[in-house]
């Protein structure tokens, strides 16, 4: 699972054999959920209260990157990484 980034404890990381909607993974210790790119909805997991805000901030600042990536991890192409949340 590549990794794009890490935050206050939390990894975000991106599967090359997900199925659309577009979307990445967030951990926090032992929570992890997939999240839509386009609209932050948890499609599957749960994460607690203050790292679902942070990693919807994040999300909204780096869609496009985001999105670019979702399109590499499609093409089986690196994916590139991203800047964390400060």
């Amino acid at each position: 699972m590549p990794e794009l980034s890490r935050f206050f404890g939390i990894i975000i990381a991106m599967y090359y054999n997900d199925d659309a909607p577009p979307h990445f993974r967030a951990r926090d210790g032992d929570d992890q959920a997939s999240i839509r790119i386009d609209n932050g909805e948890v499609l599957e997991g749960e994460l607690g209260a203050r790292a679902r805000r942070l990693v919807d901030e994040w999300r909204i600042l780096h869609q496009t990157e985001l999105l670019e990536d979702w399109t590499r991890a499609q093409a089986r192409q690196p994916l590139n990484k991203i800047e964390p949340l400060e």
